[in-house]
């Protein structure tokens, strides 16, 4: 496999596990970055830019990401809040009047950011058409009832996740959330990243699709034969799993261009490795000249713990913040200071304060797993022999 790129002395580690991935664990094109302390210090990718294709990769393809979409959303509001434009402890309903109905006139912005509002499904579902239009989903998901009296537990919000803050940042900003991320975010720190992919960039991006689930043998990743409950809960249509998952009916394309142009910030969102890397970095502190994104305030927020043990979603110990995904057994990231979110089958974007360090990484082939992909765990793992190393 020829991989293409640059790494800084002493990262070579994460070339050797980027490069294993190709040989070990049936890769078929993907890119990864790190930066430290604001500068890159990996920036590589290989393989084919189409998951059925020979085109090769290029510096500049981009993938679809799925759920590390969420964790790039997941500023939005924290930057609302350090400009002093949403109170995490108000009603989500004093934002968005039409929220409160059927019991959800309680639930604060904070428990929406923290999958505990109890509205990770939907009685009917959405049509990829109704899905893709803000006014119709925020108005399915105002009317929703909760199925767990919010802020009582927890559940990964895992499509509704999109229209609930999409409608809370509308409201506050009279910005649709794609636009504010392109606005505020992408723009100043000159990021390849767009939630609602504009259609001058659709060549840049390469087709997903599943890809063979193969592990070698003491590998060190992640044990992934999930608990049968789990497994049932994915095949039962009734389980909360099975309906969050199956919100958007039927489940939509994710080549199409339809979708990859919708402004869902739980799951189509598109990115290359090298901007989910930099974007991290500025939650950090300053890239290349451009201004932090966080206040020390609010880097603070971002790591701190406010959902955390078994998930009535995901039937497995989860730990989130304020919509970011923490380090934990089910997702491990760099160490406990970690803060970031992955991606469904893959992709995986983190920042870890206590390190210096940001980290993403992209692919086009989808995998089963829904947390902690043994490609980015391995590559997570020789990022973590570097920085151990240089201590």
């Amino acid at each position: 496999m020829d991989v293409q790129g640059t790494v800084a002395a002493g990262w070579e580690p994460v070339r050797d596990a980027f490069l294993r991935n190709f040989a070990q664990r049936g890769e078929r094109g993907a890119a990864v970055a790190v930066h430290r302390d604001g500068e890159q210090v990996v920036d590589l990718w290989a393989g084919a830019k189409d998951v059925d294709g020979t085109e090769p990769w290029t510096a500049d393809t981009a993938q679809v990401v799925r759920s590390a979409t969420k964790g790039v959303a997941a500023a939005v509001p924290l930057l609302l809040h350090q400009r002093g434009l949403l109170d995490l402890d108000a009603p989500v309903a004093a934002y968005w009047p039409e929220f409160k109905a059927a019991g959800k006139e309680a639930v604060t912005v904070r428990q929406l950011l923290a999958h505990r509002a109890g509205v990770p499904v939907l009685d009917r579902p959405l049509t990829l058409a109704e899905a893709v239009d803000l006014e119709t989903a925020s108005r399915a998901i105002a009317a929703q009832a909760p199925v767990w009296e919010p802020g009582t537990a927890h559940g990964y919000h895992a499509h509704t996740f999109s229209w609930l803050l999409s409608g809370l940042v509308h409201r506050v900003t009279g910005r649709t959330i794609g636009r504010w991320v392109a606005e505020e975010i992408t723009a100043p720190l000159g990021l390849d990243l767009w939630i609602g992919l504009p259609e001058a960039q659709a060549h840049r991006v390469g087709r997903l699709g599943p890809v063979e689930e193969v592990e070698p043998p003491g590998s060190g990743a992640l044990k992934l034969r999930p608990k049968r409950s789990v497994t049932e809960a994915y095949q039962d249509p009734a389980s909360l799993t099975r309906r969050a998952f199956g919100v958007i009916d039927p489940n939509p394309d994710e080549n199409d261009p339809v979708y990859r142009a919708a402004e869902l910030p739980g799951s189509a969102g598109v990115a290359t490795a090298r901007a989910l890397s930099r974007f991290y970095a500025a939650t950090l502190g300053p890239v290349d000249g451009a201004e932090r994104l966080f206040t020390p305030d609010t880097l603070a927020l971002a790591r701190t713990e406010q959902s955390a043990g078994a998930d009535r979603v995901l039937l497995v110990g989860t730990r989130f913040g304020l919509g970011h995904m923490l380090h934990g057994p089910a997702s491990p990231l760099l160490g406990p200071s970690s803060y970031g979110h992955p991606g469904r089958g893959g992709s995986l974007g983190f920042a870890d304060p206590d390190a210096g360090v940001a980290f993403g990484y992209v692919t086009n082939g989808m995998r089963r797993t829904v947390t902690a992909d043994p490609r980015a765990q391995a590559l997570v793992r020789a990022v973590g022999s570097v920085v151990r190393g240089a201590v």
